[in-house]
């Protein structure tokens, strides 16, 4: 009855938390009641340390379960990211099956039946100024808290990172749905993470959204003096063709630039 308790308000949980609930129970009990609730299909191991709640009247191959809760438990300091935090938000134009997080340790990729879990390690230029919890909230799934970074530091993290969050169109597309921005934030985000190109792209992607967004030309100031002096191309792995934007000296793409993929939407 003790556990019950706990799976109802639990419907995710880690060794650690039912060590904690249990208070210090050695490791055979523990594994003992584990393989129990196991065997009566009230509970599903996610990975190793990590389970899910079977809900009532569910089998445990079937049983809804919330993978963005199952992310925010796939470390202790685990952050929802990039396209997964886009979704949080409500502003990712598509929905993914792969699910990314924050962590100050690397950790292999997991798969949870259609599921994918990716772990990215906090940039070391954050870890290096003690600001990895920068422009991280709090928010709750399930009645449990579960942290992701907040719509500022998601919005930089997709230009910085196009690859984590399914590619150019996706990333625009995006952050096209997104109506408010606290530009300050976005500002001191990016001077944090140092990136020259990165700068460029927020403040080229700004500067295109200025009107939509209310973002002055004071904020595409501080933005510029982060640019590179030299031409960047916005997209790296395409090296060639492009419109040279001065502002930023940013080679931008044609596609990215004339939003090509909206005439066949």
């Amino acid at each position: 009855m003790k556990l019950n308790t706990f799976f109802q308000r639990h419907p995710v949980f880690t060794v650690a938390e039912i060590d904690d609930f249990l208070g210090g129970s050695n490791t055979g009990t523990r594994n003992a009641l584990l393989a129990y609730h196991r065997r009566s299909g009230k509970i599903v191991p996610v990975r190793r340390g990590l389970y899910a709640v079977v809900p009532p009247g569910t089998s445990p191959e079937t049983a809804p379960l919330d993978p963005y809760l199952l992310a925010s438990r796939m470390a202790g300091d685990a952050v929802l990211a990039y396209h997964t935090a886009l979704e949080v938000h409500g502003r990712a134009y598509s929905v993914y099956n792969r699910f990314t997080y924050l962590s100050g340790r690397p950790a292999r990729p997991v798969r949870f039946r259609e599921y994918g879990f990716r772990c990215v390690v906090v940039p070391r230029t954050l870890r290096d100024k003690g600001k990895a919890s920068f422009g991280v909230m709090e928010t709750e799934r399930q009645n449990l808290p579960v942290r992701a970074t907040d719509l500022e530091r998601t919005f930089v993290d997709a230009l910085d990172r196009p690859d984590l969050c399914g590619g150019w169109e996706e990333v625009w597309r995006s952050l096209e749905a997104i109506e408010y921005l606290k530009p300050d934030e976005v500002v001191k985000y990016t001077a944090l993470l140092g990136k020259a190109t990165t700068a460029a792209r927020v403040g080229f992607f700004l500067e295109q959204h200025s009107d939509t967004l209310a973002v002055s030309h004071e904020y595409l100031e501080r933005l510029m003096k982060l640019a590179p002096r030299q031409p960047q191309y916005l997209d790296r792995s395409r090296r060639k063709g492009g419109t040279l934007v001065k502002n930023w000296n940013l080679i931008v793409p044609e596609a990215v630039m004339n939003r090509s993929w909206a005439e066949i939407s």
